[in-house]
């Protein structure tokens, strides 16, 4: 019998298991999860947190019961990771080994990492983050709003747009919009990294006079002064600033030789294998592939690990077309006021991009919902 390890129980790390449960008999290998967390969280929902149309308390259940009963479930965490040996060490002092290894530890924001964010700044990428920021946007009376990115690559690249838009509709139906000034900062040249959504993004903010400030690289947040400087010697001062932190692999990848210094897995792009490692393979945030970092590209690179693993166990070839990751990724832009659209694209396409509309919206807030009963059970 084989042994699999998955790291991780977030989307990735929970579909690759339940779909290995479906692909193989019991009697073929054991699938075992390691999770340093007994939940599992709907990361995007932590969104709607701070706008007070999502309750922290609801975004996350048992991972454990969203596992196929073959699959096995340790709570620990990954210490070290010896590829020569094939063996794990872990935070509780056990040694795993493996036959067959998959990476999907997800992605850490890191707002400790600049000088003055954890005082001066607020988030919504953790639960307790948007919860707080919940609070202070419900004591908001007016004033200036920054909204930013600290650091790429980070998680749910539309995120931080999505959240701009949402606020400004928070600050109109509160009555506040037309006292509070808000600015956008992006750290490269242009307000989006994919320039077919700049043209539907700068509209936007023109309707809803959101200014965006460019070539904005976080340095750092003086809490004090309420400023917020880039490395490019611009200060904006700020009565509200929610930047999106740096973000990092997990530590026991930061630095090792299958990675880089901040813990992107050297991940093969159609394979999805880790370079040089035929057994090993990473998918989702925890990669260092040039796309984005979230749930949907997860979600689309698992079958891929899949058809590839149960094949080698089979000794089968893997069905034609369905062991190599073309790129897809699929995302929803919430722009506020009942509307949104969607990003559809690939390695060779990049996305067409509509105006948002409620019947995208509507297949958004259908997809929050369903997520728990089609997407970690691996139904879709």
């Amino acid at each position: 019998m084989k042994t699999i390890l998955i790291l991780g129980g977030g989307t990735g790390g929970t579909i690759v298991a339940n779909r290995l449960a479906h692909g193989l008999r019991p009697e073929d290998a054991s699938i075992e999860v390691v999770s340093d967390s007994p939940l599992h969280y709907y990361q995007p929902a932590q969104l709607y947190i701070p706008f007070g149309e999502e309750d922290p308390r609801k975004i996350a259940r048992s991972e454990r019961k969203l596992l196929n009963p073959n699959v096995k479930f340790r709570i620990d965490t990954i210490s070290e990771w010896l590829p020569e040996k094939q063996l794990l060490r872990t935070a509780k002092g056990e040694a795993l080994s493996y036959d067959f290894l998959v990476i999907a530890t997800g992605s850490i924001a890191c707002p400790e990492t600049v000088e003055g964010f954890v005082a001066g700044s607020d988030h919504f990428y953790t639960p307790e983050g948007a919860y707080r920021l919940y609070h202070k946007l419900s004591e908001f009376e007016g004033g200036r709003i920054v909204v930013g990115v600290g650091g790429i690559p980070y998680k749910c690249p539309v995120a931080p747009l999505e959240f701009t838009l949402l606020a400004e509709a928070f600050l109109t139906r509160k009555g506040i919009r037309s006292n509070t000034e808000m600015v956008y900062t992006f750290p490269l040249n242009d307000v989006f990294q994919i320039q077919s959504v700049v043209p539907v993004v700068r509209s936007l903010f023109e309707q809803r006079s959101i200014r965006a400030e460019t070539f904005f690289n976080l340095e750092s947040v003086d809490p004090e002064k309420k400023v917020v400087k880039s490395l490019e010697g611009t200060e904006l001062p700020f009565d509200i600033l929610v930047m999106t932190p740096p973000h990092k692999g997990a530590a026991f990848l930061r630095g090792h030789p299958m990675a880089d210094d901040d813990g992107w897995v050297n991940t093969d792009r159609s394979t999805l294998r880790v370079n040089g490692l035929p057994n090993v393979w990473a998918l989702g945030d925890t990669t260092n592939l040039p796309i984005s970092k979230a749930g949907s590209t997860a979600h689309f690179e698992a079958p891929v690990i899949v058809e590839q693993i149960v094949g080698m166990i089979r000794h089968e070839e893997p069905a034609p077309g369905k062991a190599t990751y073309h790129g897809h990724v699929t995302c929803f832009i919430d722009s506020g006021y009942g509307k949104a659209t969607i990003l559809d694209f690939d390695y060779d396409h990049p996305p067409a991009v509509y105006d948002p509309d409620e019947f995208r919206h509507l297949q958004k807030m259908a997809f929050n919902k369903l997520y728990w009963y089609l997407v970690p059970t691996a139904v879709i």
